[in-house]
């Protein structure tokens, strides 16, 4: 594969509901990064799995995957709870995984040219995709935090859950993420954590800035 030279790659790993998404799209708009959410691959294969159960064979993952465009991604019905703990299983499938990695490794050595470089988050990125990275940062924050805000999110999106649910959901991802034989989440040696429990938006995204900028000159 034929690498794009000279860009700036941003690797970032967290647990469900960290604000890692948030903070990759800021990061990314603000050096204008493409920014891929890795998360929402196995969202989206998740829900084809509940859509089409029937149909549900690696020839037609295969294919979709193929033909999956980022405005696919972009579907608020891949948010639903009970996608997102079907992605956390599927995830631990090693011939999905292996097709998702090849799309993964492609947008990020190799982003439209319009793009300075790319920024992708996950839960294996900073090891498995994305290696050589200039930045690779670990988010996360306390679960209860992380289940509030991912309540919160779901609410506005006018979906009927409790709190409750939602944090046991979260609980069993994190298990599931943490625990699965290939590519679990870890946070790498070279990663620097960023600990989002007691921060803004606006502060996380600065905290991140700062020390992309000290290395870059920007």
């Amino acid at each position: 594969m034929i690498k794009r030279k000279n860009i700036l790659k941003i690797a970032i790993d967290s647990p469900a509901a960290a604000g890692a998404g948030t903070l990759a799209k800021s990061i990314s708009k603000h050096y204008n990064l493409f920014y891929l959410d890795t998360g929402k691959i196995y969202r989206f294969i998740a829900y084809l799995k509940i859509k089409f159960p029937n149909n549900f064979k690696n020839k037609f993952i295969r294919s979709k995957i193929k033909s999956l465009k980022i405005k696919d991604l972009l579907n608020t019905k891949l948010l639903s709870d009970e996608v997102g703990t079907e992605a956390s299983i599927i995830s631990k499938n090693k011939s999905i995984r292996k097709m998702v990695h090849s799309f993964q490794i492609n947008f990020a050595y190799n982003p439209p040219k319009k793009y300075k470089g790319s920024c992708l988050d996950g839960r294996d990125i900073t090891y498995n995709i994305v290696p050589d990275a200039d930045f690779k940062f670990y988010i996360t924050a306390d679960v209860k935090i992380r289940a509030l805000r991912r309540y919160k999110e779901l609410k506005g999106l006018k979906k009927k859950i409790t709190y409750k649910e939602v944090l046991k959901s979260i609980k069993k991802r994190d298990k599931n993420d943490l625990n699965r034989k290939i590519s679990p989440l870890k946070k790498t040696k070279d990663s620097l954590l960023i600990n989002t429990t007691n921060l803004n938006k606006r502060a996380c995204f600065l905290k991140i800035k700062k020390i992309i900028d000290r290395k870059i000159k920007i």
